[in-house]
């Protein structure tokens, strides 16, 4: 019998790199170890094709062949998930790191160069890939289609903010004469006529023509929020049934106490594109998860993290709010009633996060296993769409 040597292998090396990005530049760092002095570069910002040839380079410095893989990071930023879109496309197996989740020393002071959080990046790239998967938090990269989905919404919300500002700014001015209007709309210029101040004179001539330039803004801002809802509202009814994230906004719909803008949003935001493992992972998503501190003899409740969207929870902040009143009978209502039913503003306050909480992986679990709320009804999700269901937001 003839004994046969197992043959070894050793894994390809591979050439890791961070990237620190700012509006004029990248700073480039490179290396293949983590004891290893690493290799500075600066190429121009939105360069790949400068971006390609130092990658080359690095390859050849430290000797690794032209198909090694490439391992690299950047944060989260201004420049969004183009970049990893296109180092993937290059063969790069990037991450898209979150800034926050980014370990920073306690001191009062502390060095911070573009240089210094390149190579601070490239260590914790190596920790990463070593095993440390805590080391910092990664960002899933939306399909170009799933982030171009967003810009409608997002759109709208500043629209709305944007109305809402120069709203105040009149009211304000107003109230400089101490003048009231209790709302502004199309009818702004004939409700200005009508007001007089404590001597009975009317709106001086100079503040009038500034109200009257900032109601023209807030006519612009009100016309563009209402042609961005009709756009959504015949999105949904012209829109495919059964197919795309078309069906879970029209699923959401269902649900009283859910209109438009919510369904909208959570699918658009979350349940559209997501991979949700758990309803932690959801509940971090919006930064609804409780925070501790237990060290030695202290022990106190910090609330809740605030460390996901805030644009998401805002959202469920209010869609909780809606459901305790669309919902009476569902059993969330129920659980909120009976533990912050009895006590005062503050319990109730503290209440709602939980029920924000709860109620966002009722929501998922909802447009993910079609799993209805306990005791919640619905409806048909086109008399919302037609102003015929009130509903809440």
């Amino acid at each position: 019998m003839t004994a046969t040597r197992p043959e070894y292998t050793t894994q390809q090396r591979a050439l890791y790199m961070a990237m620190e990005l700012s509006e004029a530049s990248w700073v480039l760092a490179f290396a293949t170890a983590p004891a290893e002095a690493p290799r500075r570069k600066t190429v121009t910002a939105r360069n790949l094709a400068a971006l390609d040839l130092e990658i080359a380079k690095a390859k050849v410095r430290f000797r690794l062949a032209a198909d090694a893989p490439v391992h690299s990071c950047y944060e989260a930023g201004r420049d969004g998930f183009w970049i990893a879109r296109a180092l993937t496309v290059r063969g790069v197996q990037n991450l898209v790191v979150d800034p926050a989740s980014i370990e920073v020393p306690r001191r009062q002071r502390r060095a911070k160069t573009d240089r210094l959080d390149a190579e601070k990046l490239l260590r914790q790239l190596f920790r990463y890939h070593g095993g440390e998967k805590d080391v910092f938090h990664i960002c899933r990269v939306p399909d170009d289609a799933d982030e171009d989905r967003r810009h409608l919404h997002r759109e709208m919300e500043a629209a709305k903010a944007t109305r809402t500002e120069y709203g105040n700014r009149i009211k304000g001015l107003l109230a400089t004469r101490g003048l009231t209007l209790v709302s502004i709309g199309r009818s702004f210029l004939g409700d200005l006529d009508g007001l007089r101040d404590w001597a009975g004179q009317p709106v001086p001539a100079e503040l009038r023509a500034r109200l009257e330039r900032d109601f023209e803004h807030w006519q612009l801002a009100d016309r563009h929020a209402r042609q961005l809802e009709s756009e959504r509202r015949q999105r949904l009814r012209t829109a495919p049934e059964g197919k795309g994230v078309w069906e879970p906004v029209r699923r959401l719909l269902r649900l009283r106490g859910v209109g438009t803008n919510g369904a909208w949003l959570l699918v658009m935001e979350v349940f559209g594109w997501r991979k949700i493992r758990n309803r932690r992972e959801l509940a971090a998503l919006a930064g609804l998860v409780p925070v501790p501190y237990d060290s030695g003899l202290t022990t106190r409740d910090q609330g809740i993290s605030r460390a996901g969207s805030r644009r998401l929870r805002a959202l469920l902040v209010e869609l909780a709010w809606c459901w305790l009143r669309y919902q009476p009978g569902s059993a969330l209502t129920e659980w909120f009633r009976a533990r912050f039913g009895a006590g005062g503003r503050r319990g109730r306050k503290v209440g709602i996060i939980a029920l924000a909480r709860k109620l966002l992986i009722a929501l998922w679990r909802y447009v993910d296993q079609g799993e209805v709320p306990a005791g919640a009804t619905e409806v048909d999700w086109r008399t919302k769409l037609n102003g015929n269901v009130e509903v809440c937001v």
